[in-house]
């Protein structure tokens, strides 16, 4: 497995590659490396350093990189398979898990739709499904379509269906939407919900920003850069006082849904940003690359108390 880790979207403070990517000497490395445009990381002045116990090359960044990175708190690490990618997102959720449950006695996890269910089928998978304590475990969507939860476009269907119905999570610690009421009714009965939760202290408050503080968001991004149901250019990524908001006119179907608002997301202590496939690299690159574009996308909105990027390696082609 070969990943990149880094502590900030521009440059990376240390970083790992695969060593077939490794030439035979530094320079050889450097050229081939630096003849990539829009490349992710700035390649002067760095050194590299084997690891012989994995299949990587350590880049190590000069001391001017590394004052860029300062005050970041956003790594990317990157896999040579999703396959990869799913065993690390495993562990990482399941060392969060034991964490807060120890802090706290529980973990609130969010979860979203798309391919992010598939790529937590490890949890459901020894060891992890025997060792996890469950029963902490209170599970929230960033987003939901309205629809039945038994349709096809349900997020909560496909979080049932691929992940949920595998582990002994306790029914009254899943918070799905009421789908018998409107987008706009939904979407304020679930920020009613969150708001009973934080009184009871089972949903922790962030200090810093009077919204609910979440242990960890399970996110993952559309081809457009879209995250939750907060798309490019729509009004909602302007919505900063509602916890939940809904939405009537998305440009992805189905057009109603609801959705966690940037100041409840940003809150979080932790979000996991899980992107695979070549069909994302454009807004990968976008994102992490040397873009100048001042409209930026509503992933690069989002942020954390610590914010890992998990992509594989189609995801970060174009880099």
């Amino acid at each position: 497995m070969g990943t990149v880790t880094t502590s900030s979207l521009v440059s990376f403070s240390t970083c790992f590659l695969p060593k077939s990517l490794y030439s035979k000497t530094r320079f050889q490395f450097q050229s081939q490396l630096l003849r990539r445009p829009n490349s992710l990381i700035q390649f002067r002045n760095i050194s590299l350093d084997r690891n012989k116990s994995s299949d990587c090359v350590r880049i190590k960044p000069s001391s001017s990189m590394a004052a860029e990175n300062k005050n970041k708190n956003k790594n990317v690490q990157v896999f040579d398979s999703e396959e990869d990618l799913a065993v690390s997102l495993a562990k990482y959720t399941a060392d969060l898990s034991a964490k807060f449950g120890k802090e706290k006695g529980s973990f609130t996890v969010v979860l979203s739709g798309g391919s992010l269910i598939d790529s937590l089928r490890k949890l459901v998978e020894p060891p992890y499904v025997d060792s996890i304590e469950w029963a902490k475990w209170h599970v929230f969507w960033v987003d939901e379509r309205v629809v039945p939860k038994d349709h096809d476009d349900s997020n909560y269907k496909l979080a049932y269906d691929g992940f949920l119905s595998k582990v002994p999570i306790t029914t009254g610690n899943v918070y799905a939407i009421n789908d018998a009421l409107s987008a706009e009714g939904a979407a304020e009965d679930y920020e009613t919900c969150l708001k009973h939760l934080t009184k009871s202290n089972i949903l922790a408050t962030s200090a810093a920003t009077g919204f609910p503080k979440f242990d960890l968001m399970l996110l993952g991004m559309g081809p457009d850069g879209h995250i939750a149901s907060l798309f490019p250019g729509h009004p909602l990524l302007k919505e900063n006082e509602r916890w939940v908001t809904f939405i009537e006119d998305s440009p992805k179907p189905p057009p109603e849904r609801i959705t966690f608002t940037f100041p409840v997301i940003n809150s979080s202590a932790y979000i996991a940003m899980v992107v695979c496939g070549a069909g994302k690299s454009s807004a990968v690159q976008t994102a992490l690359g040397n873009n100048q574009n001042s409209d930026l996308l509503p992933v690069q909105m989002a942020s954390a108390e610590e914010f890992t990027w998990f992509l594989d390696k189609d995801a970060t082609s174009k880099l």
